[in-house]
Formats: structure tokens, sequence, C-alpha cells
């Protein structure tokens, strides 16, 4: 028996659709809440995996990616005044910020799944 929404469509073509329009570039879209919303459930889902792993095993021995040194190491010479332990969210959505965001981001495309990824970030 399918899923079905509170309309009785099965639920598969609201997925289908919801995947591809995560699928499309960031710049496809201003700040749509629906899509901000898509994105939020979807990071939450990645959010409770990957808390699980983080949880499970010693950090020391952790590796999420291939190029994770590299990514840090990026990471620190693209944002080196960037406060780590309080994040300011204006440093991270403004334009300003976007445009530093964005290249950094592409550099892994094609070497980290889901380069360009929406996540969710505890401020503090």
């Amino acid at each position: 028996m399918a899923a079905t929404s509170g309309t009785d469509e099965p639920v598969s073509g609201e997925l289908v659709s919801v995947a591809h329009a995560l699928s499309l570039p960031a710049e496809s879209y201003g700040n749509d809440p629906d899509i901000e919303m898509a994105w939020a459930m979807r990071a939450m889902q990645h959010a409770e995996v990957y808390y699980k792993l983080i949880s499970s095993v010693d950090p020391q021995f952790l590796k999420l990616t291939k190029v994770d040194d590299q990514i840090y190491s990026e990471f620190r010479k693209n944002f080196e005044t960037l406060r780590i332990d309080v994040l300011d969210p204006e440093e991270l959505k403004s334009e300003s910020a976007k445009e530093k965001w964005r290249p950094f981001c592409l550099k892994f495309n094609g070497i980290v799944e889901d380069f360009n990824y929406g996540t969710l970030l505890r401020l503090d």
C-alpha cells in the first residue's frame, strides 16, 4: 500500500519533486521557505545519522571523507578569521559570505558527494 499525503495522492510523487528541487543549484532559488524547509528536513536526517556515527567512534580514528585533512586545511586557509566557537549567522549567510563560501564548496565538486549540501550548524 502506497503512502499518501493528506490529499490521498501518492507521496512518492511529492518526494521525487522535492528530490529534484534539492538537486538544482542554489542560484536557482531565492529564499523560498518551502525549499528551505525541505533542506532543513534533509539536513536533520543527515544530522541524526552523523550524530550516531560521531558518538560511537573515537574521533581520533573518525574519517567522514577521504579528504578530511584537505577540507580542514582549505577551510582554515579560506576562513582564518572565522570564529568557530560562536558563529555569527551574518558571517555565514550574507552576500559577501556567500561569495567566499561558494568557491570553497566548489573546490570539492566531484571529490566529495553532496559537496554543496546545506547543513545544520549549532551557533554556540
